[in-house]
């Protein structure tokens, strides 16, 4: 009898994470040299890859845009804001992009991965899953932030 199926890594255990994504999210958390963040899973290589980095000057409108319409994703988002005793304050999301629209098998292979993935992710203040844009709209992450 053979047990070699215990030794094989799972899904959610068996993606990885490439160092150049991390040190993405670090500069985004440290340095501020990106308003935003989009990750993809390669399946190829097994691990998450940065897929897209948006600059400081760009909209949340840029960020929401740059996310495919059809395919599953996750995010870093850092939102700027002036609390109401005006001071400057910053929160960074994180955000499991599943549209309705996608493959089952890529909604699949995001959410087996996410929690790994999210943990890798120091610094992330707030978390939300989307599967269509409303939820995570605009007043969806200043209502979260404040």
């Amino acid at each position: 009898m053979s047990f070699r199926w215990l030794s094989r890594p799972n899904a959610s255990s068996g993606m990885g994470v490439a160092d150049h994504t991390k040190n993405t999210f670090l500069e985004l958390k440290r340095k501020k040299v990106h308003r935003y963040v989009i990750f993809k899973v390669d399946e190829g290589k097994k691990e998450v890859v940065v897929e897209k980095t948006g600059g400081p000057a760009e909209s949340y409108d840029d960020f929401t845009a740059a996310l495919p319409e059809n395919d599953c994703r996750y995010a870093v988002y850092d939102y700027d804001f002036v609390t109401s005793d005006n001071c400057q304050k910053s929160k960074i999301f994180f955000i499991a992009w599943a549209p309705s629209s996608s493959r089952i098998r890529a909604k699949m292979l995001y959410a087996t991965s996410r929690d790994r993935f999210r943990r890798e992710l120091d610094g992330v203040h707030y978390e939300i899953q989307a599967t269509d844009p409303t939820e995570m709209d605009l007043e969806v992450i200043k209502d979260r932030a404040h």
